[in-house]
């Protein structure tokens, strides 16, 4: 969808991958890199111990002042003392959170009242019950035909 309003789309993973119209960075050197670059960093990773923490004040550091980090994702993605210091300081222009490492976000959380950040209701993705049912009859199908159901998760991978 950002492609189709004329942003320059990038994205990041640990291992490589390519996607039509999509610049792919992965490893450490890609994170570096793709990070300095960036004007908007979103943040759509699973919760792993790999990722945990993985937006601190050595990333804030790297990416462009006054960037902007919007969190769809998991709030154990970013380390929220580290965010603030960086809003505070300017090298994070403004971050618009939907999720937290403490949900529901505590009523006392500076995130409710820092002026460089908007939280929003955790509304980043919703279940519309045509989709949901569409999958659960599929997955139906799939195990009655002996086939892998849909969407399954990686225990493995642990996402």
């Amino acid at each position: 969808a950002l492609k189709a309003l004329n942003f320059d789309v990038a994205g990041w993973s640990r291992q490589p991958k390519d996607s039509t119209g999509v610049r792919c960075f992965h490893g450490e050197d890609g994170l570096i890199e793709i990070l300095a670059q960036a004007d908007i960093v979103v943040t759509l990773l699973p919760k792993t111990p790999e990722t945990d923490n993985l937006l601190n004040a050595r990333r804030f550091a790297q990416m462009k002042r006054g960037a902007v980090i919007v969190n769809p994702g998991r709030g154990a993605l970013i380390n929220d003392g580290d965010l603030l210091a960086a809003l505070d300081s300017g090298q994070i222009g403004h971050a618009t959170l939907d999720v937290f490492r403490v949900e529901p976000l505590p009523k006392d959380s500076p995130f409710w009242t820092h002026p460089r950040v908007t939280v929003t209701p955790h509304i980043a993705a919703d279940t519309r019950a045509s989709g949901a049912v569409g999958v659960l009859v599929e997955n139906i199908r799939r195990g009655e035909a002996g086939l892998p159901f849909l969407h399954l998760v990686d225990f493995r991978r642990g996402y």
